[in-house]
């Protein structure tokens, strides 16, 4: 099924958004304008963003069809990222548990 893909990409882009984010975003909008309706892809354009950028995680269905949508797409973004500092979330409770021990 394709759907319309006259609309302008360029739209979406939000003012204070920086150009290289922008760009990651644009490349996956261009990319599959055609397979969804306007405004479902601008939705999964944003949520391919959070994954990559902010590593959020949504319900597999949506992982996996992001997933396959993001093939090549994020490739050179995730080799970059290679060997730079990653953010590394701690829940709240194995923070305390860790600070307790610390103080024994």
């Amino acid at each position: 099924m394709t759907f319309d893909s006259s609309w302008d990409v360029d739209k979406y882009r939000s003012e204070h958004e920086y150009e290289d984010h922008w760009q990651f975003r644009r490349q996956f909008l261009v990319a599959h304008q055609d397979k969804f309706p306007e405004d479902r892809l601008v939705c999964l354009a944003q949520v391919f963003f959070n994954i990559e950028f902010l590593g959020c995680q949504y319900p597999k269905k949506v992982m996996d069809l992001i997933e396959t949508l993001s093939e090549g797409l994020a490739d050179d973004l995730r080799e970059k990222r290679k060997g730079k500092l990653q953010r590394t979330f701690v829940a709240a409770s194995d923070a305390a548990e860790a600070k307790a021990k610390r103080c024994k």
